[in-house]
């Protein structure tokens, strides 16, 4: 269902999700890592031209992250380490003075980091959401983000997942309860039209 959006720049952000070097190696669906790094530099490049805040968020494992998460499930993450520079933000990026780096151990971008509280310092009440994994850091942020009350647009063409249906469940099910699905084009439209 289409809905009509409109967007206060100076109280929106952008927060990428996990744009990093390590996970983008991997493949992803429905769209292939470098058309979301594209799509999310479009979003990056509008948001900048009209002087909004840019979160970079990318995730590392505590040094003992093999001893530290040890929950009982049915399945659990294979890790056999990772390179030196697994959590480096790709450089398409290309970061900017003025862009917040948000450092988180785990999915969502909220829990243990700063950036609700940056958010709110600077009168933020909505977020573009984008990155990879639609599924796991997407969503995870999506939803500390609707239960801390902000307003979300989420960018179905600047996100993936592992596989297509783990990209199109939150999209479908999770994400039309918490805002406003949109394409990288129609995004950027509304962002030049404000």
């Amino acid at each position: 269902m289409e809905m009509e959006f409109k967007i206060c720049i100076k109280k929106t952000a952008v927060v990428v999700i996990d744009l990093q070097k390590g996970i983008t190696a991997r493949s992803s669906e429905p769209y292939p890592p470098g058309l979301v790094i594209e799509n999310t530099v479009s979003i990056l490049n509008s948001a900048r031209k009209n002087k909004m805040a840019v979160f970079l968020v990318h995730v590392t494992p505590s040094p003992d992250f093999k001893d530290s998460l040890k929950p009982v499930a049915q399945s659990s993450f294979s890790h056999t380490g990772f390179p030196e520079d697994w959590a480096d933000y790709v450089p398409e990026l290309n970061i900017q003075r003025g862009d917040f780096l948000i450092t988180k151990r785990q999915w969502g971008a909220f829990y243990g980091t700063e950036l609700d509280l940056q958010l709110r310092r600077r009168g933020i009440n909505t977020i573009i959401l984008c990155g990879i994994s639609t599924n796991k850091g997407v969503e995870s942020t999506a939803r500390f983000a609707y239960e801390y009350g902000y307003n979300q647009i989420f960018v179905e063409d600047a996100m993936a997942a592992r596989t297509k249906a783990e990209h199109e469940f939150p999209l479908k099910y999770t994400f039309p309860l918490f805002g406003v699905i949109v394409k990288t084009r129609e995004l950027i439209k509304k962002l030049e039209e404000e």
